[in-house]
């Protein structure tokens, strides 16, 4: 299922084909269920987790803004989110800001988008299922690192997360399937350890879904990304250093046994990321 955020279903409506889903409206939209939320987790400490960043998006009918997903900060000017976070077949930069440096929504000192740009393989029709679930915003300015924003690492090409690796993820999504996080939505963490591709890929199989190379699986009963998590990004500490190993994603339902969280895979992405950002002005 796909993992997106709470409050989008004006925004499905407006940007997605019929997708049909398997659960109620109301609480996801989604061709099946977008990740959205952390299960099992608890409050994050100011700071924490610097890289983390909250995807704004504008209301096209009310005009109010939405928390709709999570993000990183891999560079000072550019956040790594889900390519199925950016809402529209044309989506308009003035539509989307990011919010850095704190555990509670707000959306009054973001920062605005210049660029997006999502993954040339991405699918809208097909969604995440369909692989490269990955999209870039360049920021219009630099941000300033301080002891509340900060940048997370990318892993190099070669490392590699064996399974039972224990990882963390975070996000202000769901804490449960159709469980918003309540107020004041503190930005909520949870340790989660890495599925080998080959089991979530017999356990996804189950359910029709095909988890592919470009993918990866962590979580266990209880202990999951979910809806509204998307874009967010899975940490593993690499020889010390943390370095994001995936993006949120999709997933079927949330904290499920033998139903991980799927998340793009970085490394699959790393010679396109690194293109954009180097050649960007």
């Amino acid at each position: 299922i796909i993992y997106l955020a709470p409050h989008m279903l004006w925004l499905l409506v407006l940007t997605l084909p019929c997708l049909g889903g398997s659960v109620p409206v109301t609480s996801d939209p989604g061709p099946g269920t977008e990740l959205v939320g952390i299960v099992g987790g608890h409050d994050a400490a100011d700071g924490k987790w610097p890289w983390q960043v909250g995807l704004w998006v504008r209301n096209q009918i009310s005009s109010e803004w939405i928390l709709n997903c999570g993000g990183s900060l891999i560079h000072p000017q550019w956040v790594l989110t889900a390519a199925h976070c950016i809402p529209g077949r044309n989506p308009v930069t003035r539509h989307i800001k990011v919010q850095l440096g704190r555990v509670r929504p707000s959306d009054s000192d973001s920062v605005q988008v210049a660029r997006i740009i999502r993954h040339p393989k991405y699918s809208l029709g097909q969604g995440p299922e369909g692989g490269a679930d990955v999209a870039l915003l360049k920021l219009e300015a630099p941000v300033q690192p301080s002891n509340l924003v900060g940048l997370i690492s990318l892993p190099p090409a070669s490392s590699s997360f064996p399974p039972g690796t224990r990882c963390w993820v975070t996000g202000w999504g769901h804490i449960a399937s159709g469980v918003p996080l309540q107020p004041p939505e503190n930005l909520q963490e949870v340790e989660v350890p890495m599925v080998a591709n080959e089991i979530c890929r017999q356990q996804y199989l189950r359910i029709n879904k095909f988890i592919q190379d470009d993918m990866l699986c962590a979580g266990s009963e209880g202990r999951d990304s979910c809806q509204g998590d998307s874009g967010g990004p899975l940490v593993c500490k690499w020889k010390g250093t943390w370095v994001q190993v995936g993006v949120v994603s999709f997933g079927h339902k949330c904290g499920l046994p033998n139903f991980p969280g799927v998340y793009a895979r970085v490394t699959s992405f790393l010679p396109w990321i690194r293109r954009l950002i180097r050649s960007s002005p």
